[in-house]
């Protein structure tokens, strides 16, 4: 028999050997059969094929074809046996047994070839288990990007080259394209103007100074801007990081001590569980006020007589220049109380936003009412309207004497009286504060979202009171964070995304100082994810420069990365926020081109959903301004926020929206920008009453729709709000939460 071998890999070729063996019954070794090999001489012969040298080297591992050609030379092998069988008569029960051990081989070959052949098997794993672990993270961190998209990088961040002079030259260079792509582009030299009044030197000193700073600030490599953020002293070998500080577990303070320090007791490392002040002090004697916080005097009406004091936790790490938070707020008034009885009032204060107070007014907390570590938030003490007759304390002992009660309550007067020693103790529970006078419970305050333990970095003791000592104990050796840059999280799932090519709905320009580090990570973490996810929001947040280089040099480094930060270039102060309002208004309308812009501050939480659906209310074309609209509203010529006859020489304010919160129309904002060009704008300190001026100006042209809302909280926080006010950013991860739950509510009230 004759076999072509043009084709000796091919199915009919292999069947053709195989039907000439079983026909001639030749007598081929089972071996040979298995393995594929050439019966011998005698019975026929194969036409020898030779391989190229390239092909013998690529079957050194077998392919796909060669497998499956074993199969089918496997298959012919199985019916050569049993026609042997056949026709040698062979025994069934051995014939039986051979099938069976040739279908087990068979299976046990078809298992090998499934595996072999199976792509997820086969494939090869560079680094075994440790390449699925990478698989696993990168699709947990792509989980993370699709629900809060990054922003991508349109060109690396510099890295520190040391190499040259060239390469640091290039470095700066870069580094100072990034900072002037960042800066805002108000032309500040057209604020000198004789339309800013009073404020006309102090923006010429700012702008001048801030033209400083700012230079200085782009001059600055990555190598310097580091070495400048880095705290210096201390550190191990090689200068690495400084130890973290140690605070002490104990203080102690004498009244003179205490009269040094003005009356204030630093606690490096704030409190924890278990953490206890202890004071004694006398409160002085009650004295006139004319015009008390805690009554209100009418006009012919003798003056109050006073006598109050204030045990305060607050938080002295805050933020430089501002009032610290409140903490926990004790305040016992002795007299004067607006009720006209002795009360207790405790509260929290976060930038004079203050919480609901709670009162202990002499009568036990509800039995109903919820406790703090299992006491009552109020005990009980004798009242001035008590009836103290004779026949009432007969009635009195006969009730405790026949048992009509198991417990036998004391009726205690009020806790502090005018001229009595009195020991305090303040301690920090697993729910709340707990303070008792004298070794008696007195009252139990909870604790309230936003204010934390770790956060009371200082006792404040102030009014009618002399101290004699101060004890603090069990107080942490070590605290979390001193500084509040630390709050940054340089995550890219926080990042900007880079500006639309088309005009956006809305815009919102957020106010903030330079050393808002954690209001501004808070916003970010919050309310500002879900601009990032719409194509029709942008926000950003305006800052001035700080008088501190290190504040600078890290708020370079938060600006570089987020990428959502403007610098307005000048010296920051107070009275010059107007500038930044004019800034906002510049970037709405030659930035992004915004239909809206929208203003807020950093301590604002804002519910986009909610003002993106009250702006589509509006009909399209018209003129708006919304926010909380203040109507017939007049200056104060005294007190903290006095303003002169100088600086606002009307009797009325302008109809004009709250600072934290409002909207104005993109023609609004064009027209402010186009009278700014022409210097004819008017300024004031106020940025809210600037505005409300502009606006009032803009509607002598064309009618303005103001629309008022007292959703738009100035204020706090209030139900079914649109945005809210003086939200720390503890506060706002709160609101946040109840806002995925689809329950949106306040957090600053427990």
């Amino acid at each position: 028999m004759a076999i072509s071998c043009s084709n000796h890999n091919s199915f009919h070729s292999k069947a053709a050997v195989w039907q000439h063996l079983i026909n001639n019954q030749s007598p081929v070794s089972a071996i040979d059969l298995a393995v594929g090999g050439r019966p011998a001489p005698s019975s026929f012969s194969l036409p020898s094929c030779s391989s190229p040298p390239a092909l013998a080297a690529r079957r050194s591992s077998p392919t796909r074809r060669e497998r499956r050609s074993w199969g089918v030379r496997f298959f012919f092998f199985l019916a050569a046996m049993r026609r042997a069988a056949w026709v040698g008569g062979g025994s069934i029960t051995f014939r039986r047994r051979v099938m069976e051990g040739l279908a087990a081989v068979l299976l046990l070959y078809a298992l090998v070839v499934l595996a072999l052949e199976s792509p997820l098997v086969s494939a090869p794993l560079p680094g075994g288990a440790a390449a699925v672990a990478r698989k696993l993270h990168l699709s947990a961190a792509g989980a993370v990007a699709r629900s809060a998209p990054a922003r991508p990088a349109k060109e690396p961040r510099p890295a520190v080259v040391v190499a040259g002079p060239s390469a640091r030259a290039r470095g700066r260079d870069r580094d100072r394209d990034r900072l002037s792509r960042f800066a805002t582009g108000l032309d500040l030299r057209l604020l000198d103007t004789a339309r800013s009044g009073p404020l006309r030197g102090q923006i010429a000193d700012a702008v001048a100074a801030g033209a400083r700073v700012f230079a200085e600030l782009e001059g600055l490599d990555g190598a310097n801007a580091t070495t400048l953020a880095t705290p210096s002293g201390g550190g191990g070998e090689g200068g690495g990081e400084p130890p973290p500080a140690r605070c002490p577990q104990s203080i102690t303070l004498s009244a003179e001590e205490l009269r040094a320090r003005g009356r204030v007791v630093e606690l490096p490392c704030g409190l924890a569980l278990g953490s206890h002040v202890t004071v004694a002090a006398t409160p002085r004697a009650p004295h006139e006020e004319r015009d008390p916080a805690i009554a209100v005097i009418r006009d012919g009406e003798a003056p109050a007589i006073v006598s109050q004091f204030m045990v305060e936790l607050q938080g002295l790490r805050a933020v430089d220049g501002e009032d610290p938070p409140r903490v926990l707020h004790f305040n016992p008034r002795l007299r004067g109380d607006w009720s006209g009885r002795p009360v207790i009032e405790q509260n929290t204060c976060y930038r004079m936003n203050w919480g609901t107070a709670h009162r202990c007014e002499g009568w036990r907390s509800r039995p109903d009412e919820e406790t703090v570590d299992g006491l009552v938030k109020c005990e009980k003490w004798i009242r001035d309207d008590d009836e103290h007759s004779i026949k009432s304390k007969t009635a009195w002992w006969l009730n405790r004497l026949i048992g009509q009660k198991k417990e036998v309550n004391l009726d205690w007067p009020f806790p502090f009286v005018e001229g009595q020693l009195f020991v305090l103790t303040l301690s920090a529970g697993l729910e709340g504060y707990h303070v008792s006078v004298d070794g008696r419970h007195v009252t139990s305050f909870p604790y309230r979202t936003g204010f934390v333990l770790e956060d009371a970095t200082g006792l404040f003791l102030n009014g009618d009171l002399d101290v004699h000592s101060v004890v603090a104990g069990s107080l942490p050796t070590t605290h979390p964070s001193f500084a509040p840059q630390n709050y940054l999280e340089f995550s890219t799932v926080w990042q900007a995304l880079p500006l639309p090519d088309e005009p956006v709905e809305i815009f919102i320009g957020i106010l903030s100082s330079a050393n808002h580090f954690a209001e501004r990570m808070g916003v970010r973490k919050t309310w500002m994810s879900a601009v990032r996810k719409s194509p029709n929001m942008v926000a950003r947040f305006f800052v001035a420069l700080h008088g501190r280089k290190e504040v600078n040099v890290e708020l370079k480094k938060e600006a570089d990365f987020f990428g959502d930060i403007v610098f307005v270039p000048f010296l920051d102060n107070y009275d010059l926020v107007v500038m930044k309002t004019l800034a906002i208004c510049e970037y709405g309308v030659n930035v992004v081109s915004a239909k809206y812009v929208m203003k807020c501050d950093d301590d604002t939480f804002v519910r986009v959903d909610s003002v993106i659906t009250e702006i589509k209310k509006v009909p399209s074309g018209r003129s708006l301004y919304m926010g909380s609209i203040n109507i017939q509203h007049r200056p104060l010529r005294h007190g903290k926020w006095a303003v002169t006859y100088e600086e606002w020489p009307e009797e009325v304010y302008p109809a004009y929206a709250n600072g934290p919160g409002y909207i104005l129309s993109s023609d609004i904002a064009d027209f402010i920008m186009s009278e700014f060009t022409k210097q004819g704008l008017t300024l004031f300190k106020m940025e809210d009453v600037s505005m409300g001026l502009w606006v009032e100006q803009f509607n002598r042209t064309r009618p303005v729709e103001y629309i008022h809302s007292s959703k738009f909280c100035p204020y706090g926080c209030t139900d079914d709000y649109y945005t809210a006010h003086y939200q720390s950013p503890r506060l706002m991860l709160c609101m946040w939460q109840k806002l995925l739950e689809g329950r949106p509510g306040c957090c600053n009230v427990r």
